[in-house]
């Protein structure tokens, strides 16, 4: 059962200012390829899953884009931790 929700938004400084959305699009791929549950919004990304799991998925995040040339990464997050149980579906259903 997971057991938190982090919601992350991550700014990457490109090499030369060119558009982010290529990175923006591989921090996704890392969560994608992390195999959690995830949603993609327009302004952030959560996750959903184990605390600790969700927080080593944003490091490698951070990793892949200093990989892709990022000289510095800011990385907004925002975690629900619920040790009883913490679900996207649960905290929006009512609005669906």
């Amino acid at each position: 059962m997971a057991n938190a929700l982090v919601s992350i938004q991550i700014i990457p400084k490109t090499k030369n200012g060119e558009d982010v959305i290529p990175y923006v699009d591989a921090a996704i791929a890392v969560i994608e390829e992390s195999g959690v549950k995830y949603q993609v919004n327009p302004l952030e990304t959560t996750m959903e899953g184990d605390l600790t799991k969700l927080l080593a998925i944003v490091e490698k995040m951070n990793q892949k884009m200093t990989e892709m040339g990022s000289t510095n990464v800011i990385s907004q997050v925002k975690i629900l931790y619920q040790p009883s149980g913490a679900s996207m579906n649960k905290l929006t259903e009512k609005y669906r």
